[in-house]
């Protein structure tokens, strides 16, 4: 699989649920192969560098490609030549859709998202 789309609803306004995935200290609490990420300065602007990383050693440096506060917000990988881009559009006042789009110039994902990480995810906030 070369690249990989996945949309969901979560019902919070569109500020929180940007603020809260854009939130370095915030990303372990909804995807489970994340023990820890940082960010060189937050919030993020174009060029901002993020590094995560499992229970392992090994961090995965991404810069900030795009960003436009409550829209967009794409990161790339240059050593994997990877990229994920999130969306949010807001539906009303509650309620947001959020779409996650990763994929490779080159190559496959090699672990791709799942639709239950963003079910976490919506869990975490409407929780």
């Amino acid at each position: 699989m070369r690249e990989n789309k996945i949309t969901v609803i979560i019902n919070k306004p569109i500020d929180e649920i940007f603020e809260f995935t854009t939130n370095p200290q915030n990303t372990h609490l909804w995807i489970p192969s994340i023990s820890e990420e940082i960010a060189d300065e937050y919030p993020p602007k174009i060029n901002t560098e993020y590094r995560n990383r499992g229970n392992n050693t090994d961090w995965n440096k991404y810069k900030v490609v795009d960003f436009e506060k409550n829209k967009v917000f794409i990161l790339f990988n240059l050593e994997d030549k990877y990229f994920v881009k999130y969306s949010y559009r807001k539906l009303d006042d509650n309620k947001t859709e959020m779409e996650y789009f990763e994929w490779m110039i080159e190559g496959e994902l090699s672990s791709p998202f799942t639709e239950d990480i963003f079910g976490n995810l919506k869990k975490v906030m409407e929780g």
